[in-house]
Parts: C-alpha cells; sequence; structure tokens
C-alpha cells in the first residue's frame, strides 16, 4: 500500500531537517553580502518575530536576540534562563546563551567579540527603543525587513508540507467546532472546541476568529477578534476565520460562513453567491505572471452588486503576513502593490462581502498554493455556504 504524506496520516509534525535550515541560512548570507555586511541581528518576543524560528526554530518565548555572522555560527539568546535548555534543544544549529539582565549589551559584547565594532551590521525585528540606541550606538543599522519578506514568499518542499499539515489541522478544527450541538452554545465553547482538535493533535495556536450574530437582526459583518458570551440560537449566521499552527508562522486558513438551524435569508444567499463567485474568479486568476491589479479588478462583483469589504480580498500568507496584500476597489487597503505571482508563493483569497452599514456580511476562503499550473488549494473542508442543524 501507498504510503500517505505526515499530514494526511494524521502524525504531528517533526519540525524542519537541518537541510532546510541550513538553506534558509545560505539565503540571509546572500541577503548580507548584497548588503555588503557581515552581521545582522534579528529579535524578537513574546511569541512574535518571525525571523527567530525561521532561522534557528526556536519558537521565541519571553524575548531573543539572534547574531548572524557569515561564516560563523549563529548564536541564540535566550532570556529567562530556565528557556535556555529547551532552546538548546530546538535550535540545534545555534550556540544558544543565556541573555543576561542586559540582552543588548550582550548582543554589542558579541559584536565586538567578533570584530563588528564600529562596522554596519544589520537589522531584522521590531527591537524596542532602548535596545536599540543601545546597539546602534556604536555602529550604522540597516533595515532588513523587507529583505526577510523576501525570503519567505517562494516556499521550499519543507514548507509546503508543513502548510499541507496546517491547513489539515485547520480542517479538524472547524469540523470539530461544528460539530452538534451549537444551539445554547457560546463563543468560548466553540474556541475551546477549536484548541481542543488542533492541540491534541500537536498543532499550535495562530488566530481563531468567529463571528456569530441573528440573521433576521444582524449586528456584524466579520469574524471578531475575540470570543463573546452570546448564546448561539437558531436563526443565527456564523462566519469564521481559523488557522492551526504547524508550526509558527505555518498555518492553514479557511473561512466560511454557516447558517444555524434554518435556511439562509434572501439577502445573505445573495451576498454570498457574490462572494463564491469572486473567490472562483480570483482562484482561476493564480498563476505565475499574474499582477496583483488583476486581482483588484476579478472582485468587481462586489461593488456592481452594491456590496463592500472589511476584511483583505486577498494575503501573502505561510511563514507571515506576507505581500500582495490586497482590498476591493471601494476599500483599498492601501495602493495596490507592484507585486506579480510566482510559483512557490501561498496566498489566501477571502471575499469578505459586506453591506455598506457593516450589520451583515459573508465569509468564504482558503489557503492556496501558486503553481505552474494554477491554483491548488490546500484545504479540504467543503466550499459553499454551510448548514448546520444545531
Amino acid at each position: 500500500m501507498d504510503q500517505q504524506p505526515a499530514h494526511r496520516q494524521g502524525a504531528a509534525f517533526a519540525g524542519f531537517s537541518a537541510a532546510e535550515f541550513a538553506r534558509r541560512r545560505q539565503a540571509l548570507d546572500e541577503v548580507l553580502a548584497a548588503h555588503d555586511l557581515e552581521h545582522a541581528v534579528l529579535y524578537g518576543a513574546n511569541r512574535s518575530g518571525p525571523a527567530i524560528p525561521w532561522l534557528t526554530g526556536w519558537q521565541v518565548t519571553r524575548e531573543a536576540h539572534v547574531l548572524v555572522t557569515r561564516g560563523r555560527p549563529d548564536v541564540l539568546l535566550v532570556s529567562f534562563f530556565n528557556h535556555v535548555p529547551e532552546a538548546a534543544r530546538r535550535a540545534a544549529q545555534a550556540e544558544v546563551r543565556f541573555a543576561g539582565d542586559d540582552p543588548a549589551a550582550t548582543v554589542n559584547d558579541l559584536l565586538r567579540e567578533r570584530g563588528a565594532a564600529g562596522k554596519r551590521i544589520g537589522l531584522i525585528g521590531a527591537l524596542p527603543f532602548d535596545q536599540y540606541a543601545t546597539i546602534a550606538a556604536d555602529r550604522p543599522v540597516v533595515d532588513l525587513r523587507r529583505d526577510h519578506t523576501r525570503l519567505r514568499l517562494l516556499k521550499s518542499g519543507e514548507e509546503i508540507e508543513a502548510l499541507r499539515h496546517a491547513a489539515a489541522l485547520t480542517d479538524g478544527a472547524v469540523r470539530a467546532m461544528l460539530a452538534d450541538p451549537l444551539i445554547g452554545r457560546n463563543e468560548h465553547e466553540l474556541v475551546a472546541r477549536i484548541e481542543q482538535s488542533y492541540v491534541a493533535r500537536g498543532g499550535g495556536h495562530h488566530i481563531h476568529y468567529l463571528g456569530v450574530t441573528s440573521m433576521a437582526d444582524p449586528d456584524r459583518c466579520v469574524p471578531a477578534q475575540w470570543p463573546r458570551d452570546r448564546r448561539i440560537a437558531r436563526g443565527d449566521v456564523l462566519t469564521f476565520e481559523i488557522s492551526a499552527a504547524a508550526a509558527p508562522d505555518y498555518s492553514g486558513q479557511l473561512l466560511r460562513t454557516v447558517t444555524i438551524g434554518a435556511p439562509p435569508t434572501a439577502e445573505l444567499q445573495r451576498m454570498h453567491d457574490v462572494a463564491a463567485q469572486v473567490l472562483g474568479d480570483i482562484e482561476a486568476l493564480l498563476r505565475p505572471g499574474v499582477h496583483a491589479a488583476e486581482l483588484v479588478a476579478a472582485s468587481q462583483a462586489v461593488e456592481d452588486a452594491g456590496y463592500t469589504t472589511v476584511d483583505d480580498l486577498v494575503h501573502g500568507f505561510g511563514g507571515g503576513y506576507l505581500p500582495p496584500v490586497l482590498g476591493t476597489r471601494s476599500r483599498a487597503i492601501r495602493p495596490t502593490p507592484d507585486v506579480t505571482l510566482q510559483a512557490g508563493m501561498t496566498v489566501v483569497v477571502q471575499p469578505n462581502v459586506s453591506r455598506p452599514d457593516f450589520r451583515l456580511g459573508v465569509q468564504t476562503g482558503d489557503l492556496m498554493l501558486i503553481t505552474d499550473d494554477g491554483a491548488e488549494r490546500l484545504h479540504r473542508f467543503p466550499r459553499g455556504l454551510q448548514l448546520a442543524e444545531g
């Protein structure tokens, strides 16, 4: 019998290989060389700062710094001494040390040891101002955040496999959330179902945004970032945006609309029909060489039907929140970027069609991989407006 990929067997994601981390380090070395730099500092805090897990495998806890020097081993500085042993296990390619009480001073000491006094260095991450002042006092600093983002746009084979697994975790979390009973439950209880599903399978948290409102008297058009106590009732509509992670910044993203114990109203059905049309039209365009402006133009049905959007129309995903980030013509997030799609990019298409008064809206969408042959949807959860019996 053929072996199935791990994400289809339900196995926990085992992490990235040493070869994958070496590929990433080589790519970062090339960025440094292009800027005529020998050293860079990476920063993250409070489980944020995507360059550090990408380069080392350490999922940033309280605070972490990485010193990168071309031709030398990386040094990972970890705040909280009791976090050092686990960091050393996970960041096997780096030298792991305790950051001390003044991590910026520790970074400066390391830079001096490596002959970087007065030399330009690169920086990736939102370094606090006081730390930046300490590190930049001795040397010019070059912002490499855009370079790091560029390195995340095209996914390797291992990264794609991680995203497939994350999509499967996300699909399973949605099925667990929608299990009977729904009527009488509140959003906190739905979040508990979601988290229990993927945590039990080795997954991690990314987002789970829910919006529940009455179809007859709606009061929200887009899922909310925090759950509320409101009890679900027959005749409600649930919209959601759920992302379970296989590894930091490697998450699925699934968006759907579900009516509870009753068919959709004519208005809700019409809105969802428009969203489904736009989703299909954009998906058909996802192939190398297509410009971001073409994706925005493909959403014109939203405005033609008298609606608008609140959420993104399209955004890059997998390895962070990535370009292109696009809105519709009636709600442009920012000027349409000069971005052309390439094979290996992963994007979320998510037309959130909303009433102009923002009291009712629908969600639909998926994480997709751009290939030479078009878009590959990474999720297996059914599309379309869903009906839950309650």
